[in-house]
């Protein structure tokens, strides 16, 4: 495991462990894993990897608020770490599934558009919680039409 997902690792337990202290009632900590992303690029012309494999985990500490890091290859087929925060202010339940929609903050490397090093990033993102597995949808809304994206997240919850 590689200096910066352990640090991202890191951060996102300091993080989780700080907010929960600081809410004061009992939070519903869910812990989810997840695989890597699937993603889809609006420009097909490209040879953009979308099977961006990896491993990556989740903790969401409260109904508005959540971190998740983890190790990934991306489209450009390189390998990528990030650590992020979710605000998640709307929420609906449908049926067995809760939605909540809102935006991921952090940091991301890897790319080499920023010659590899880490860079800042806001993106939207919807979240789908079952029981015991679930999916995050965000969208990639970048200034070039050329490079937009939508990427899914599977996950497995198991805490």
């Amino acid at each position: 495991m590689s200096f910066r997902f352990r640090a991202c690792a890191c951060v996102g337990l300091a993080l989780c462990s700080t907010i929960a202290a600081a809410g004061g009632a009992e939070p519903s900590l869910q812990i989810w894993l997840n695989p890597g992303f699937l993603s889809y690029h609006s420009d097909r012309s490209q040879d953009y990897r979308e099977d961006n494999i990896g491993f990556g985990a989740e903790a969401v500490v409260a109904p508005d608020h959540g971190f998740f890091s983890g190790t990934f290859l991306n489209s450009d087929d390189v390998r990528s770490h990030y650590g992020m925060y979710q605000w998640r202010p709307l929420h609906w339940q449908l049926k067995s599934v809760s939605v909540s929609g809102g935006l991921i903050t952090g940091f991301i490397d890897g790319y080499p558009k920023n010659d590899g090093g880490w860079f800042f990033a806001v993106l939207p993102m919807f979240f789908f919680e079952g029981e015991r597995f679930g999916a995050n949808f965000a969208i990639v809304p970048a200034s070039d039409p050329d490079h937009r994206l939508v990427a899914i997240q599977l996950k497995l919850r198991v805490h």
